[in-house]
């Protein structure tokens, strides 16, 4: 395992190697890794880890985007419609923007958007055992 000075990228020998890629002094570890998923993406599969996100806001402000903050999740793991509604559920990490801009819009920023954690896999659990 190759590491530049940066935490931010660790990338595997073998894996650049078989994908005709070097490591550059002059660029940045971002930059690199950034380059080296690409390149990854087109042989192995590579995905991001989904977030955990709990949304909390009023039965009344939940009528109107219910259904569009709904859309922005992966799957639904909770949805409590008792008097508040609550929903936790796993999303891209690129849709936290926008699932933040519904609730403090349509809640009149009474509601909350909430990262709980990351998505468990298997992988997670060996690595972290």
């Amino acid at each position: 395992v190759v590491s530049t000075q940066s935490t931010e990228a660790v990338v595997s020998t073998q894996s650049t190697g078989d994908a005709h890629i070097s490591v550059k002094p002059n660029k940045s570890a971002k930059q690199q890794a950034l380059e080296v998923i690409k390149v990854l993406k087109e042989t192995i599969q590579i995905d991001r880890v989904k977030m955990k996100i709990k949304i909390s806001m009023t039965m009344g402000d939940a009528k109107k985007c219910k259904d569009q903050i709904k859309a922005l999740f992966t799957s639904i793991i909770s949805e409590d419609n008792d008097g508040q509604f609550e929903l936790l559920g796993l999303s891209e990490p690129g849709h936290y923007k926008q699932l933040s801009e519904l609730v403090g819009k349509h809640s009149r920023g009474k509601g909350t958007c909430e990262v709980i954690g990351v998505e468990e896999t298997a992988e997670s659990a060996v690595f972290n055992s």
